[in-house]
């Protein structure tokens, strides 16, 4: 079984025991963070698409920490005018791990038999 999520504005496909790299959450290291904007579930039988979100459908994860990524440099210059500018940045990120995609309960569907 799988989940496409939207969260911080990009898509993500996760699966059960996934480790994903979001961009910084508001939410400290080992509590619960739960997505609601589901775009897609599949599991071994079927698909269901949102229009543009499939209701009822949460993914739940668990915050393993926060960080920053690699540095990348910024080079700016402009040609025949002796400017240049070096900037570097680290884009902070969350690690979350995927505990479960939970489904909607299914309904019990209530067998009466209608006298005559």
């Amino acid at each position: 079984m799988y989940a496409i999520i939207e969260a911080c504005g990009k898509q993500y496909k996760v699966t059960e025991g996934d480790v994903v790299f979001f961009e910084k959450l508001d939410a400290e290291e080992g509590k619960t963070v739960t997505f609601d904007n589901i775009v897609l579930v599949s599991d071994d039988k079927n698909i269901q698409v949102g229009n543009p979100y499939v209701e009822g459908i949460k993914v739940e994860g668990k915050v393993v920490s926060h960080g920053k990524g690699k540095k990348i440099l910024v080079f700016k210059y402009k040609a025949k005018k002796n400017y240049r500018r070096t900037q570097g940045h680290r884009q902070p990120y969350t690690k979350v791990e995927i505990t479960g995609i939970k489904m909607p309960a299914a309904k019990k569907e209530s067998t009466t038999v209608a006298a005559k």
